[in-house]
């Protein structure tokens, strides 16, 4: 007979559960990813910027004839290539950096002649609790000209003037890359902990069995179960450090200024360029051309990572 009402809610607590249980992550998707990324391509074709918010119109391929031209006072190609290298080395460097000394200090930490294991890594636990933006506010405070650390370099003799932490392009540069490991590495070093406790006891007794020293066994045995195991978290992390707004822009604001154009600075990432160029701007339709450009800058890069990577190749386990 024909299901009712009653009878056919039942079903989804049965052999229907997996349609209810998907339908609100669906939706979530749809409102929340799918619409939005919708509406900024659509607005890459407008003219809605600040001076056209009420009235804009659809102008078609205008706004990246003049980022590919130069004619833009906002978005120029050359302007693009410098931030996405930039951008890129930066991911680069975040990711890499924070992987090879947090895998560092969480081998030292394993160690079986490391005392006191338990209190270093719940040092390392305690600054995770710390929000990171307030940590970054701090530093940027305490990196100022007049902060902190330029004053205790002068009072002592060491610097005649102020060091431009957060005022050259360079040192800007490396600045955001140090503060960024100060912020990173205890996640990384709490990551690999839980993997070097969890690699096969049966591979180190094998390379021990056929004469491996220490570092045949690293090199043989716990580098690749590691990058086995953490590849897709590489991957999303440099995703992640491709968009990662926090550190740049409350360290920097995406400055020191460019002689370029006024819409990005020398230490802008594309996700925080586009910030400006859409909140503080106000330019909506050159912030969509960006925010195109960007995701299939980090399409590409993600797509090819992981479908060259172990992880996916071999997906049934590691060897």
């Amino acid at each position: 007979k024909p299901l009712n009402f009653i009878d056919d809610a039942k079903t989804l607590l049965d052999e229907k559960a997996h349609v209810g249980f998907m339908t609100l992550p669906t939706a979530g998707i749809v409102l929340f990813t799918i619409l939005p990324l919708f509406f900024m391509i659509s607005m890459a074709f407008t003219s809605y910027d600040e001076n056209h918010q009420q009235k804009f119109s659809w102008i078609g391929l205008d706004v990246f004839s003049q980022f590919l031209t130069g004619k833009s006072d906002l978005i120029k190609a050359d302007v693009f290539f410098d931030v996405l290298i930039w951008t890129l080395v930066w991911a680069f460097l975040a990711t890499f950096l924070n992987f090879f000394l947090g895998m560092f200090i969480a081998m030292i930490i394993n160690r079986k002649s490391t005392r006191l294991k338990g209190l270093w890594r719940t040092c390392f636990s305690l600054t995770i609790a710390v929000p990171q933006f307030v940590s970054l506010l701090i530093m940027n405070n305490m990196l100022s000209q007049n902060g902190v650390i330029n004053i205790v370099f002068k009072q002592n003799g060491w610097i005649h003037q102020e060091l431009p932490f957060l005022t050259d392009v360079t040192w800007a540069r490396v600045t955001v890359i140090l503060i960024n490991l100060w912020v990173g590495i205890p996640f990384t070093i709490m990551q690999i902990t839980g993997i070097l406790q969890n690699v096969p006891a049966e591979l180190y007794e094998a390379a021990e069995l056929d004469g491996a020293g220490w570092w045949q066994r690293f090199m043989n045995v716990t580098m690749p179960y590691i990058i086995f195991v953490m590849t897709p978290y590489l991957i999303t992390t440099f995703t992640g450090n491709i968009n990662n707004f926090n550190v740049i822009y409350l360290l920097t604001k995406g400055g020191p200024a460019s002689s370029k154009v006024n819409s990005a600075g020398g230490t802008d990432l594309l996700i925080t360029w586009l910030y400006k160029l859409t909140v503080d701007q106000q330019n909506y339709n050159a912030g969509a051309v960006i925010g195109i450009l960007t995701f299939m800058v980090l399409a590409v890069v993600a797509l090819i990572t992981y479908r060259n990577s172990g992880s996916y190749k071999n997906e049934e386990g590691f060897r």
